[in-house]
């Protein structure tokens, strides 16, 4: 799999924003989704909000996912873990993460928005869960995430 990135993102990171990859995302938030992803970052979300994912297990962006530092093209998860409490029941299929800006337009088609989505699984998805079926009221907590560019 692959990750896909928003229009919005890879021209903040080729622009004249000066922000890297880790700069514009660092603070930001992932929501789980059930089903399939949509076929670009920049179209609607799908399927049902099953879990929203930031490192304090809070609903909001003054929680935000933090980044470490990256080495040899790999971008590791910070600290504190990434956590969020399930919101409905459901097999997780894919994840948007939302980037830092909080302005109120980060969901819904854009092609401005700073985000990427990618797919679930417990092996071979872009984000690997322990399980894929999420019950609600539960905490699911990510310990581990990395993002490689290639090099080629």
């Amino acid at each position: 799999m692959a990750l896909r990135l928003s229009t919005g993102l890879v021209n903040e990171m080729v622009g004249t924003s000066g922000k890297n990859f880790r700069e514009l995302l660092n603070n930001g938030w992932l929501d789980i989704y059930t089903g399939s992803q949509p076929l670009t970052a920049d179209k609607v979300e799908t399927g049902t909000k099953l879990c929203r994912v930031s490192s304090t297990c809070g609903t909001g962006v003054e929680d935000g996912c933090k980044f470490g530092t990256s080495s040899n093209g790999i971008l590791p998860i910070g600290t504190p873990q990434w956590g969020g409490t399930v919101i409905a029941s459901g097999v997780a299929g894919w994840f948007r993460y939302y980037g830092s800006s909080g302005t109120g337009g980060e969901t819904g088609t854009s092609g401005t928005a700073i985000r990427f989505d990618g797919s679930i699984g417990v092996s071979g998805g872009d984000l690997n869960l322990s399980h894929t079926s999420l019950t609600e009221s539960s905490v699911l907590t990510i310990t581990s995430v990395t993002i490689t560019q290639p090099q080629e």
